[in-house]
């Protein structure tokens, strides 16, 4: 049986209420889950306080605390594990950011959300604002990008955690694009004029 089979086992016991499979489970994602931490803290401040190992750390505990998911599979699981880590990490970047005097956040350019792991923290929280405001309105369309560009997944394997088609997913993914960009573009208009 391959650690796949063994991963999507486990959650499927850890599912069914089993909390020893979601110990069982960390060896078989620990090296996965530091591979994604790492690719979130490479662009992060050089002096951030967070390491590979304690947002790991973190993350998991947030996952073991999760009552109601049903996992689908591994796909789904390394979803719900970067969009874990994002929170962390936005989180943090809000608590670090409210200690700081005089910074303003710089909205982010919605292109730039491609390459989301070069993100630094004032553009996270730009970022962050304006999915939490599509989440209210268009649920599925935030989680979609969080799928894509936060959790690494394809399209086939978004639509297969959504239940929905490639094609929804494209169509979502576009209209969620737009609606961001103009949301960025209107948080940066009201940021110059505050300004002015």
């Amino acid at each position: 049986m391959s650690s796949q089979e063994d991963v999507t086992e486990l959650l499927a016991a850890w599912s069914n209420g089993d909390a020893a499979a979601g110990n069982r489970l960390m060896p078989l994602v620990y090296d996965e889950l530091r591979r994604l931490a790492g690719r979130y803290l490479r662009s992060e401040r050089p002096d951030h306080t967070l390491q590979t190992t304690a947002l790991v750390h973190e993350a998991y505990l947030r996952l073991i605390d999760q009552r109601d998911v049903q996992w689908q599979n591994r796909a789904h699981f390394f979803a719900i594990s970067a969009q874990l880590m994002r929170r962390i990490l936005v989180d943090h970047a809000r608590s670090h950011h409210a200690h700081k005097r005089g910074g303003d956040s710089r909205p982010l350019p919605i292109e730039e959300a491609a390459d989301l792991f070069q993100v630094r923290e004032p553009e996270m929280l730009a970022l962050d604002d304006a999915l939490i405001g599509l989440e209210a309105i268009a649920p599925r369309q935030c989680r979609i990008v969080e799928l894509r560009f936060f959790g690494g997944l394809t399209e086939k394997e978004t639509a297969h955690v959504l239940g929905i088609s490639g094609i929804t997913v494209k169509r979502d993914l576009r209209t969620a694009k737009a609606w961001l960009r103009r949301e960025i573009a209107g948080a940066t208009s009201s940021v110059v004029d505050h300004d002015a």
